[in-house]
């Protein structure tokens, strides 16, 4: 892998959650019925710092839950064709609630579609929507984001790499390219 660029620093991926945060707030008119679904790995810690955004200007806390799938993850390496639910106990009470499924990067929406799944067989919930970091294109499945940190366009043998803090000991997107 040969390395690109730093497309967002630790200082622009902050300026992106909170952003993200607030467009999720003004979209839902208020957090009430909100709760956030990180899917894991990354999703996980980015929606609890949405959460912690929201928390922030608006005074209350968000529930987050997180969904753990096998991901497909075509920009790295390929797992199987469909990604497959190892648990559906989302930590939180789905039925009827305004779910926010919240990755790190949508590329072909084939996690985000086992997410959906995921979160339809927790509880049915009024609403899904999805936010992410980055949005790289090359949709296989008719699934968008609701709010996007950073389209970035990308060929198929480029990688992008989302690092937060918790995992990756520090923040920020990069891309690669095979």
């Amino acid at each position: 892998m040969k390395f690109k660029a730093v497309l967002l620093d630790d200082k622009a991926m902050r300026r992106t959650l909170m952003r993200i945060s607030h467009e999720i707030v003004e979209k839902n008119k208020g957090i009430e019925g909100i709760i956030l679904v990180g899917i894991k790995r990354r999703g996980y810690p980015i929606a609890k710092r949405i959460a912690e955004f929201i928390e922030q200007f608006e005074g209350e806390k968000v529930p987050v839950g997180v969904v753990d799938i096998t991901l497909y993850r075509d920009d790295l390496t390929v797992i199987n064709d469909c990604p497959v639910l190892k648990d559906n106990n989302l930590g939180v009470d789905t039925k009827n609630k305004k779910v926010i499924l919240v990755d790190d990067v949508i590329y072909t929406g084939r996690t985000a579609r086992a997410a959906i799944d995921a979160v339809m067989a927790a509880g049915r919930p009024e609403t899904i929507q999805l936010a992410v970091i980055v949005d790289r294109g090359h949709r296989e499945l008719p699934i968008r984001a609701d709010y996007v940190g950073k389209n970035i366009p990308t060929s198929k043998n480029e990688i992008i790499s989302v690092c937060v803090e918790e995992i990756d000991k520090e923040d920020s997107v990069k891309i690669y390219e095979q």
